[in-house]
């Protein structure tokens, strides 16, 4: 027998015993304040907000009042505990209130040197770092969660990529799916359909919201100070990136990390990895890309996201401009371009109408509540697919497995194709392409040209996908527009070579001080371990090209 009312590791975690040394330490970084009965040390929308050790008094943290519903006190602090939560740590801005209930003396402790602390401090680092990710963890669960709040269709993909945005950036939210064909909940809301998906901030609305306009509302999108020059812009949060960034930080490089969409990249939406190294019962992506983002959280890397990159170009001799879709400018000292490559589509008729209602181009958690239980069709012929079919099968669809190709192993591990074929919940369509899309509204067959139309609620689609190098055209590429790096770089005797006396360093680009890894790069193996192994070797040669 357990007792329900028992402490958890997770309650032990947002509690931490501090000791007086600890306390000391903590004290002796941050600025003193008294303050009285009502007074508020941080309050909901307060950007870059302080991380507040009590010595003296109580403080209760509160989520404000909402539109529809009063406010509620989450937890107290007292004296020798601290208020803050992992937001914190990325520059989001406050979401919830801290309310001073007994008069004291707090410490304000800025990220700055809050930052400082935990690179020097190992013991004090995974107290603070272990706290803030428990209390995160803890707030999804309760009455925090509606300070972010999504209203969407259950079969709209904008919906879908609100949230998947708010998981991969580990946002603490609620998201409310409704059946398409019944909208009467709206009402209460005082939205209509065509708003949707609608996301609400401390309870106002955004209608017709994106990613990026709640990044925006919750200041996680770029803000340069006058004159701000980096060490490292990682452009692309997949492994590569996410290794590339972890790195430079943890080396002492001021480092910015920006994705189009938000960290992961296709890693992200793989259900299951297996042969990563250390994981001998394997992975989720999900998982993986979330502890990476915590990691590269504690070294202090600036996380950005959506955060689309659409231009580098060299400003003078030794630095480097990082134009953003919104024409923001990030300078630079150097540059590692992780962009990774863009799903391709198959050419199909409606293709673009099930884009929204229907067709995915990963099989995660949230793809699975879309079509659980339902029949659907995976194609493509590498291991993002075999893992995605097993992984749906598993929960109940029934899977057709689409593979171009006559052998499965041509491209797939042995032992995916291996569990594949014992499958009786996959069926596998070698040499078959699919030919058609139908449905009303949403898909609701798919035509495959050895087998006819089959049932099927989703299509996911796992047939590759292009390098993401358009917005880099003065770079050498080949022919497919991968990125040619180091002694695979074209023309190493151009002028800009001549004056820095040296040639292309490992990883560096046809543009000194511009490195590329991961799946962008001409040669890559395309595995998830390959590219975390690149993206933390090309730091290497980034310390190399700062030193000259």
């Amino acid at each position: 027998m357990t007792d329900e009312n028992a402490p958890t590791a997770i309650d032990a975690m947002m509690t931490p015993d501090l000791t007086d040394e600890h306390s000391q330490r903590l004290m002796a970084a941050a600025v003193a304040q008294d303050v009285e009965v009502g007074d508020y040390v941080f309050r909901t929308g307060d950007a870059g907000y302080d991380l507040i050790f009590v010595e003296t008094g109580e403080v209760e943290i509160v989520r404000d009042a909402l539109r529809w519903v009063g406010e509620a006190v989450i937890t107290t602090v007292g004296p020798g505990r601290f208020a803050g939560e992992l937001g914190i740590l990325n520059g989001q801005s406050a979401f919830l209130s801290a309310r001073v209930t007994k008069p004291g003396r707090v410490h304000r402790l800025s990220r700055a040197a809050l930052r400082e602390i935990m690179s020097e401090d190992d013991e004090l680092c995974d107290l603070i770092l272990h706290a803030l990710w428990a209390r995160r963890e803890s707030l999804r669960k309760g009455p925090a969660a509606m300070t972010l709040k999504f209203v969407g269709t259950t079969t709209s993909n904008d919906f879908l990529s609100l949230r998947r945005f708010a998981e991969r950036l580990d946002l603490v939210h609620k998201a409310v799916a409704l059946p398409a064909e019944d909208l009467a909940t709206l009402d209460a809301h005082e939205v209509t359909a065509d708003d949707l998906p609608v996301a609400y901030i401390q309870g106002e609305p955004i209608r017709n919201a994106t990613p990026g306009m709640v990044a925006e509302r919750l200041g996680l999108s770029y803000e340069a100070d006058a004159d701000a020059i980096v060490d490292l812009v990682v452009v692309g949060g997949g492994p590569a990136g996410l290794a590339a960034a972890i790195y430079g930080a943890s080396e002492g490089l001021s480092t910015v990390l920006l994705d189009a969409v938000a960290p992961g990249g296709q890693a992200a939406s793989t259900s299951r990895i297996e042969n990563f190294l250390g994981f001998p019962f394997g992975v989720s992506g999900g998982d993986l890309i979330g502890q990476a983002v915590l990691q590269a959280l504690k070294f202090g890397v600036r996380v950005y996201a959506p955060c689309e990159a659409t231009a580098l170009t060299q400003v003078g001799s030794d630095l480097l401009d990082v134009t953003l879709a919104d024409g923001r400018i990030i300078r630079a000292r150097s540059a590692i371009v992780t962009s990774g490559a863009a799903y391709r589509r198959l050419q199909l008729d409606r293709w673009e109408d099930f884009e929204r209602s229907g067709v995915y181009y990963a099989a995660t958690p949230l793809e699975l509540r879309q079509v659980q239980s339902k029949p659907v069709v995976v194609v493509g012929g590498a291991n993002s697919a075999g893992q995605a079919a097993l992984y749906l099968a598993a929960h109940g669809s029934p899977v057709h497995l689409v593979v171009r190709g006559r052998d499965l192993r041509t491209r797939m591990s042995s032992y995916l194709a291996d569990r594949l074929a014992e499958d009786p919940r996959v069926r596998v369509h070698t040499a078959s392409q699919i030919t058609g899309l139908d449905g009303n509204g949403t898909l609701e067959s798919v035509t495959i040209d050895s087998a006819g139309a089959v049932d099927a609620r989703g299509l996911f689609c796992f047939i590759g996908a292009d390098p993401a190098t358009s917005w880099l055209p003065t770079l050498d590429r080949d022919a497919d527009g991968f990125i040619r790096t180091g002694a695979d770089v074209a023309v190493q005797s151009i002028t800009q070579w001549r004056d820095l006396g040296r040639e292309p360093l490992p990883f560096e680009t046809s543009a000194p001080r511009v490195f590329a890894a991961g799946d962008v790069r001409r040669g890559s193996m395309k595995r998830v371990a390959a590219a975390v192994g690149e993206g933390s070797s090309a730091v290497a040669s980034v310390h190399r090209a700062l030193a000259y």
